[in-house]
């Protein structure tokens, strides 16, 4: 008996997420849009924690420039056009582009299209979609996009707090 426990403790988790079952909350401006977290620790156990999910961003909408000083992120464009600046250089955002963006480099993401991008986010270690519950709102499947909403008063500490390096003080704008 004690080998089948052994063995079986070899094995990690498994847990599937169907659409419409994520974690999802609206997003205030200037990204607009939602997120879903699809993989976080508080949802499996996990030998190497991760943050997991998807970005919808409307026509007009953007991440704001931005670093991670201890992660190390990787985007995914499912739908959708766009542009991401990384260090200040331009890089098209279409369906199929991939970016990973390790420690320390400045980034945003635009929408520059006529209907939303979606992107997959990948955070190592996690965090992000802690970030993402303080200063969402949640978010039902299907439900209608509500009225843009600011950021919190105190989105600044909640980024320190959370996976965010210090606010640059010359930070770009789209």
């Amino acid at each position: 008996m004690a080998e089948q426990t052994q063995e079986a403790s070899a094995f990690g988790e498994v847990l599937i997420k169907q659409p419409g079952t994520a974690t999802s909350y609206w997003q205030p401006v200037p990204a607009n849009g939602h997120i879903e977290v699809i993989f976080a620790p508080e949802s499996v156990r996990m030998e190497h924690p991760i943050g997991f999910g998807t970005q919808t961003v409307p026509p007009g909408g953007y991440v704001r420039e931005h670093a991670h000083d201890r992660n190390e992120e990787v985007i995914f464009v499912v739908s959708g056009k766009g542009r991401a600046v990384i260090d200040g250089e331009n890089h098209p955002m279409l369906p199929g582009s991939a970016f990973f963006i390790g420690r320390n480099r400045r980034h945003m993401f635009i929408n520059e299209g006529s209907e939303d991008i979606v992107w997959t986010w990948l955070i190592v270690p996690n965090g992000l979609e802690d970030f993402f519950r303080l200063i969402g709102r949640p978010r039902a499947d299907g439900e209608p996009d509500p009225t843009p909403f600011p950021r919190p008063e105190n989105v600044l500490q909640i980024e320190r707090d959370t996976v965010f390096a210090a606010q640059p003080a010359d930070q770009r704008k789209p």
